[in-house]
């Protein structure tokens, strides 16, 4: 998720572990800190290798096995460049600073993995992208109570806020739960209205709310994306479908040996075989679980060959990563009247 949602999230469970003599400042502070550090593994990047920040985003610093040593770098971190120095107006120890920076960095990848990107949680003894697709990757409902409870909890000098929005945080996720049956109950019907046989499916909440659903099902070579809006009732909003990505059939100068033959299989593997050709750029192959509209399939991200360089037979040539995450004013009035 966004920063600020991953910062309050481990400022939260580490100010509800907090004992009442405890500074609630430093300990949100350290919480919140160790709650994002994982998400420094964005900064590993190569200039000539454009897909290296997929391989390796959510990937070792956000699994299982890492927290007591991601934990471990922050805790010497924040220990020794400030509550160890005589300026320092609030005094930790060592264990302390370790045990709120472990809380705060464990709730990371949980809260990660509640979204559709995947996250390797078991690696390195699995390289399963996990992705319960419960909540968007920015959600103010979520957040925004968090960081007023957490605030409250050190002016008050008290932990019971922070406890307070810890209940809130994981009732609000388990409702991601209700509204995901929900969403995939109402996939099933609009495919059975169709005749379609379902071969695969996704549903995730549409960016920064919980009511307006993203649908994908996958029927006889095609994806079909829709979106429903679920509050009391259900409400369609029908959207697009697109060919699967063949590469043979798609791609035929492309060359099996060419690193942007295995660079394609890199994407596919991060976008869980997603995969599809924009249409309006046929070097483009584009994630089709994201896009700006729920119900439609445009570029959001998705990497782009060099056709010309391909066809002349360079096998060495990465492709490049592309994103379009402009919102025009058009496609903005028309996700408020989706949301509203």
């Amino acid at each position: 998720m966004d920063p600020l949602s991953q910062a309050v999230l481990g400022a939260t469970l580490s100010q509800s572990s907090a004992g009442k003599k405890l500074n609630q400042l430093s300990v949100m502070v350290v919480g919140a800190l160790a709650g994002m550090a994982p998400d420094l593994d964005a900064f590993i990047r190569s200039e000539t290798d454009p897909l290296l920040f997929l391989d390796f985003h959510r990937q070792f610093t956000h699994s299982l096995a890492f927290i007591p040593l991601g934990a471990l770098v922050c805790a010497l971190v924040f220990y020794y460049f400030w509550f160890n120095r005589r300026w320092a107006k609030v005094k930790l120890s060592f264990l302390q600073v370790y045990l709120f920076s472990f809380i705060g960095y464990a709730t990371h990848g949980f809260l990660d993995a509640n979204t559709s990107y995947g996250t390797q949680l078991l690696w390195p003894f699995s390289n399963e992208r996990i992705a319960w697709d419960t909540v968007s990757i920015v959600d103010p409902l979520l957040t925004l109570p968090l960081v007023v409870l957490v605030v409250l909890s050190v002016r008050r000098k008290t932990s019971r806020y922070a406890r307070i929005a810890l209940v809130y945080a994981v009732l609000f996720l388990s409702f991601g739960l209700i509204q995901q049956q929900r969403a995939e109950q109402s996939l099933m019907a609009l495919s059975q209205q169709r005749g379609h046989t379902v071969e695969r499916l996704l549903v995730k909440p549409s960016f920064g709310n919980r009511h307006v659903w993203k649908m994908i099902y996958e029927y006889d070579g095609h994806y079909y994306v829709d979106a429903v809006r679920l509050l009391w009732d259900r409400q369609f909003i029908k959207g697009d479908s697109i060919q699967k990505l063949d590469v043979a059939r798609d791609l035929p100068y492309l060359s099996e040996r060419s690193q942007s033959a295995k660079d394609i299989e890199r994407f596919r593997w991060s976008s869980n075989d997603f995969l599809a050709l924009n249409p309006d750029n046929t070097n483009q192959i584009i994630d089709v679980r994201n896009s700006m509209l729920p119900n439609s399939i445009q570029l959001l991200f998705g990497i782009e060959l060099n056709r010309e360089k391909l066809e002349n037979g360079d096998l060495e040539i990465h492709v490049n990563f592309v994103t379009n995450n402009k919102m025009s004013k058009e496609t903005r009035s028309i996700y408020l009247d989706m949301l509203f």
